[in-house]
């Protein structure tokens, strides 16, 4: 045999395994999902948009099967669930945010497509951006840079601001990164920054309460799962103790936050298929780079500002995405 020949053999090879279990089910893919929420409505809008971006790509009924489970935030349930989708063997595993180290951690081999991790090479699910290495790669949602943004946009609406909290949820290895990133920017911003550990939604209220004995004039909040299952939550505790907060997405906005800053999470759901679909036509995971986002958008909600007594520089609504009056 050639040498040529030989090494495209081995090629061929490598990416078999995906193309053939696809080829034994009449080339209908079956894609597993581990979200985080307790169930699809949980999920909303971002279960539609992943289901819509598959659509966008021709996988539309009976060309392509889901299986997705709902572990509630619950690590027992992200670490059973993990392992049952992995032996489930489906052609590729999707994980949501913080499902992505628990499917990461159930399997080396299968093909992982992650979205919505702030720090894929914090969490260890690849060894860089633009060569992942291993079993997983993704689309990232690079919150943890924007954190001094959103101080940064909470100063230009309350100029006075001097204290700030940060709402973490300490069980996320992420939430060192949060503190250190808004640590640093806090002195070029005139503000100092203390932060709030919540790990589940139960302690938000006491949170909160304990922001405002601390004597906090603000609140960010970055991208978590949890907080975004308790987005309601969050709206009305900082709206009841006048507390003007920005957050990650505009969905949470849109809940009755001040402000929100960050990637589009929406688009970010529909670009899975993308990575999926050059998987399954045979792309190895460690050689496709990690996506991160291209543009962020800023929110403001103007009926919160007026809730609060807050007049928003015209400067700044001139600079938003999205206004909600």
């Amino acid at each position: 045999m050639r040498r040529r020949d030989l090494i495209n053999l081995i090629g061929g090879a490598a990416a078999w395994p995906v193309v053939a279990r696809a080829q034994s089910r009449n080339r209908v893919p079956r894609i597993a999902v581990l979200w985080h929420a307790a169930s699809a409505d949980g999920e909303a809008p971002y279960f539609g948009s992943l289901i819509e971006g598959f659509e966008g790509l021709g996988y539309t009924k009976g060309k392509i099967e889901f299986e997705h489970r709902f572990p509630n935030e619950k690590p027992e349930l992200f670490q059973s669930m993990a392992a049952e989708l992995v032996a489930s063997e489906p052609d590729v595993l999707v994980a949501v945010g913080g499902a992505a180290p628990y499917a990461k951690r159930a399997t080396a081999t299968l093909p992982i497509v992650f979205m919505y991790v702030p720090d894929p090479i914090g969490a260890n699910l690849v060894e860089s951006i633009r060569h992942p290495g291993g079993n997983a790669t993704g689309l990232t949602n690079f919150s943890v840079e924007l954190s001094a943004k959103r101080m940064e946009y909470l100063k230009e609406v309350v100029p006075t601001l001097s204290h700030v909290a940060l709402l973490i949820n300490p069980t996320a290895k992420i939430s060192d990164l949060y503190i250190e990133q808004s640590k640093a920017a806090g002195p070029k911003l005139g503000l100092t920054s203390k932060a709030y550990p919540v790990r589940s939604i139960d302690d938000l209220e006491s949170a909160f309460d304990a922001m405002v004995a601390d004597g906090m004039q603000a609140v960010v909040v970055n991208a978590e799962s949890l907080f975004y299952l308790g987005k309601d939550q969050i709206a009305k505790l900082a709206l009841a103790r006048r507390l003007p907060t920005c957050v990650w997405v505009k969905e949470v906005l849109e809940a009755g936050t001040l402000l929100s800053y960050g990637a589009d999470q929406r688009a970010i759901a529909r670009r899975v298929a993308y990575y999926v679909d050059r998987i399954l036509k045979g792309e190895r995971p460690a050689d496709m780079p990690v996506e991160q986002p291209a543009r962020f958008e800023l929110g403001v909600n103007l009926t919160t500002a007026k809730a609060l007594g807050l007049v928003v520089p015209p400067t700044l609504l001139a600079r938003a995405d999205e206004v909600i009056e």
